[in-house]
């Protein structure tokens, strides 16, 4: 016999040592598996920021994630899940900045080495603790092939690239505007950039014509940026402004004269349809000011401060300040037209939350259409399949109108640009080199090295090659690229999915992956999105510490719908986690009995050994439970293969909560004890059915199935439950005649037990019954469990057969059948019969109030029309309360409402 489990579970009793134990048998690795035992499946890990510290979304991403790799782990692949951190530029950078700013510097203040080895230190202090973190939520990574972007083995993967790249002509030098944050001070793609709704203004601002015969109105939702006007554009087919195409305006607070053009590209439905063109500060501007060879003028510092190219008086001035200076200027000057309300998207900087700038910049672009055609087209074909699939219009519109990727950052954390400028004035030789260049290769004097750093989406793009060797022909390269699994949320799909197919197919000439997986976003109540700054986060490491890892797990996967988010309460974890940790109980509990009462292996349950159980020695409830377990082996299979994971893990919770502990394991109670033959059948039987229900919940809920599942009797030490055979369907198992046979038991049963809570018939007191059959079939099902029944209902008698009494609860089953729980015995009827009167009586005055209160016309054309409704639902209520309890009286045989003291009985 097994050695008894403790009496209670404990989550922090088991995971941390069943964590270790795994790690320490290498069955994370598919090297633990033969060569050519399976074939391989392949996830790459979403990688964490080198400096994050673990939240829901991680929780959420990386059990999926888990799920996945458990799962096909059983089914015999040889998994192998990819994890890493990314350096993540701007992120960390910033952090180590705030951290020099509490010692008052800067990292101007350190110089460039200095600071990147000061960032290294915090990284190398602070690195792995994600990834530890990830673990106790049971991650099943390989962590020996763990990477970091900025390893050597990646960075020379991010050079070879670029170089590679650039000598295609995908990557170029271009001057053009850009988003720029003023804080982080640097360059941001378009994907960088969060767009906000705010409430603005319009500002309506008269440019005087320079001859003094009126002005033009311009429009605009930043007026300190006129300051560098070098043009107003209008509409050329716009009749209001025709007559003053080729004029000039002059330019208030700067006083300089500048011309009016025509362009189609303005709007002439905006404001008044003339506009002012600030070609250093809009993009529209700058491709305006390029076809009319405009002059830019630069009027923002990095800082996004007023810069020596506009009047004195502004330079230095923040920009929003200058923007209130440059609008009372108007104002005193009697050139502010009107000033208009106005709600529009701002771009911010998706890091740090500063508004953006436009800004005209010298940047490196990759050029994206030409990567962005066969990524399209491996979608259009169906070779990529998105999970749910509506991602994949937003997957085909954005690759639509693609831009190119700017690709260049104003940091000095991340990997540096290979690119070197020759000083020499008669060379000046530009060089895109694999490996460092000390001298220019044109001229061989000095070179300097371009002093940006790439995106850090540049090194995560490459990922699914770079991390397992390349650009070397590894093993691992040849055995595990390409990937089949991407699992992500929807809000990197362009950041770094989208392109991880574009780099794939253009490096390797295979898709990384083939099916995409965007889970939902975990949100509060409020449907707000869980983040620092709202203070609605939950912290994952609370819940595990509270109420184990197992149940963190259960709660998020349960919760989770395809492409739906994922709702959590953070001002009440008890409600939101403990009904998962209740389930774990009971699982432990049932377990508990199961493997206490095991002496020894089960006799087999098929095959030839002369041990196996014939089908002819099962019992009803016997073939029903191992017809509801092969139901639900095909039913979770074919949701796990579907990504319903929350549909695999009802059906698994169904079957253990309801099937196995709520009714098989209270059914063979007896035959376990000895006090019924039978008893090495009923051992059989439930311990298959319950090792088959923890090798399907393994994949949610690993900890607590790993444990239980090595207490069976025998089981080698080294045997887990996270490499066991997944579960087949079996056609020898299906049984619909035991399902439905045992279903009536079940029915019944429970029709029983309503019968006693509508009457509240205390729980231990005992009752008769009398089931009226339609159908022989039945009679002789319940017959064969009239000794379930009468021990899980609670009854005295059951006689199957025609009923003769006539006061007492009634039920109908679903097979015709009906049941009848006489009550004469059980409760005092004068006394049920008068106080179901009273409350009738109470109802019927009730129902007569409110009819009168919603006929009167006053009353419903007056109120609104909530309060109406509301009135309303409440009569329907009574009304429906008072049909209830009248038809109990009359089951019970009373008399009228109004007599109280007489449950006439005939």
């Amino acid at each position: 016999m097994s050695e008894p489990l403790a009496p209670q579970y404990n989550p922090s009793s088991i995971e941390s040592e069943l964590y270790r134990w795994w790690t320490e048998q290498g069955l994370f690795s598919p090297d633990a598996r033969a060569p050519g035992s399976g074939d391989p499946y392949v996830i790459q890990m979403p990688p964490p920021n080198v400096t994050a510290v673990l939240h829901m979304g991680h929780g959420l991403n990386n059990t999926v994630q888990d799920v996945l790799i458990r799962f096909e782990r059983m089914r015999g692949r040889r998994t192998l899940w990819v994890p890493g951190t990314d350096h993540a530029g701007i992120a960390t950078q910033n952090v180590v900045e705030r951290l020099l700013a509490q010692d008052g510097l800067t990292r101007f203040d350190l110089g460039r080495d200095a600071f990147v080895e000061r960032v290294w230190a915090h990284v190398r202090e602070t690195g792995a603790v994600i990834l530890d973190q990830l673990k106790a939520i049971g991650s099943s990574a390989d962590w020996s092939r763990t990477y970091f972007t900025l390893d050597e083995g990646l960075s020379r993967a991010v050079r070879e690239t670029f170089v590679r790249l650039y000598e295609q002509g995908l990557v170029y030098r271009g001057h053009y505007i850009i988003n720029w944050c003023p804080r982080c001070l640097t360059a941001l793609s378009n994907e960088e950039v969060d767009k906000e709704e705010v409430d603005g203004r319009i500002w309506h601002l008269r440019y005087p014509l320079s001859d003094g015969s009126g002005h033009v109105t311009v429009a605009t939702t930043r007026p300190e940026t006129m300051l560098g006007d070098t043009a107003v554009a209008v509409h050329p087919s716009d009749e209001r402004y025709r007559r003053l195409i080729g004029r000039e305006v002059m330019l208030p607070v700067v006083n300089r004269s500048i011309p009016v053009l025509a362009d189609d590209a303005v709007d002439p439905e905006f404001g008044s349809g003339a506009v002012k063109v600030t070609p250093a500060h809009d993009p529209l501007d700058f491709e305006i000011g390029r076809r009319h060879s405009l002059p830019t003028i630069d009027v923002m510092t990095p800082e996004a401060r007023i810069s020596l190219a506009a009047p004195e008086r502004f330079q230095g001035l923040d920009r929003y300040e200058a923007r209130r200076r440059v609008v009372a200027e108007f104002e005193s000057a009697g050139l502010l037209e009107r000033i208009e309300e106005h709600r529009h998207a701002v771009g911010h900087c998706y890091r740090c939350a500063t508004a953006i700038e436009p800004r005209l910049s010298d940047q490196w672009f990759v050029r994206m259409e030409p990567l962005a055609r066969p990524a399209l087209a491996a979608y259009r074909s169906g070779t990529i399949r998105f999970v749910p699939e509506r991602r994949g219009e937003d997957y085909t519109a954005w690759l639509e109108g693609i831009r190119d990727w700017c690709i260049s950052r104003q940091l000095w954390w991340g990997h540096r640009i290979p690119v070197w400028y020759c000083d020499s004035s008669s060379c000046g030789m530009i060089s895109v080199s694999r490996t460092d260049l000390s001298a220019c290769p044109g001229c061989t004097g000095p070179v300097r090295q371009d002093d940006d750093v790439l995106d850090t989406w540049f090194s995560s793009w490459l990922v699914p090659f770079s991390s397992l060797g390349w650009p070397d022909e590894s093993r691992d390269l040849r055995t595990y690229y390409p990937g089949h699994t991407l699992v992500s949320s929807p809000d990197i799909l362009f950041f770094w999915v989208a392109r991880m197919i574009m780099s794939g197919l253009h490096v390797m000439g295979q898709l990384p992956y083939t099916r995409i997986y965007l889970h939902g976003v975990v949100r509060d109540t409020q449907h707000r999105k869980m983040s620092k700054s709202l203070g609605n986060g939950i912290d994952p490491l609370e819940v595990v510490e509270r109420y184990g890892a197992d149940a963190l797990r259960y709660s998020l996967i349960s919760g989770m719908s395809v492409g739906t988010d994922v709702i959590l309460d953070p001002r009440d974890l008890e409600s939101t986690f403990a009904p998962a940790r209740n389930f774990a109980n009971k699982l432990w509990n049932a377990g508990r009995l199961i493997l206490s009462n095991l002496d020894g292996p089960p006799r087999p349950l098929a095959g030839t050994h002369t041990a196996a159980v014939r089908r002819g020695e099962l019992a009803l409830a016997d073939r029903w439970i191992i017809a509801r377990c092969d139901a639900t082996v095909a039913e979770a299979t074919e949701a796990y293969e579907r990504f319903r994971l929350n549909e695999a893990a009802g059906a698994v919770y169904r079957f253990i909560w309801s099937d196995l502990a709520d009714w098989y394991i209270e059914q063979v109670k007896p035959r376990l004890y000895g006090e019924q033959p039978g008893g090495d059948i009923a051992r059989a039987v439930v311990a298959q059915t319950f090792d088959v229900a923890l090798r399907l919940l393994h994949p949610v809920m690993p900890f607590i199935t790993e444990a239980l599942w090595r207490r069976f009797p025998e089981r080698p030490v080294t045997a887990s439950i996270s490499v066991a055979p997944w579960p087949r369907p079996d056609a020898r198992a299906r049984d619909p005649e035991a399902l439905r046979d045992f279903g009536l038991v079940q029915e019944l049963v429970g029709a029983i037990r309503g019968i006693r809570a509508e009457y509240s018939i205390p729980p231990g007191q005992v009752i008769r019954a009398v089931v009226t059959t339609i159908d022989r079939v039945a009679s002789a099902s319940l017959e064969q469990e009239r000794t379930t029944i009468l021990r899980l209902a609670k009854l005295s008698a059951l006689t199957v057969g025609e009923n003769r009494e006539r006061v007492g609860g009634h039920a109908v089953l679903s097979d015709g059948s009906a049941v009848f729980v006489p009550l004469g015995d059980t409760i005092d009827i004068g006394r049920e019969c008068g106080r179901l009167g009273t409350e009738v009586d109470r109802l019927t005055r009730l129902v007569e109030s409110q009819e009168n209160k919603l006929g009167n016309e006053q009353f419903v054309s007056r109120a609104p029309g909530d309060v109406v409704e509301r009135e309303r639902q409440k009569l329907t209520a009574w009304k429906e309360q008072s049909e209830v309890l009248a038809k109990k009286r009359e089951l019970l045989g009373c008399g009228a409402a109004g007599q109280r003291g007489s449950g006439a009985v005939e």
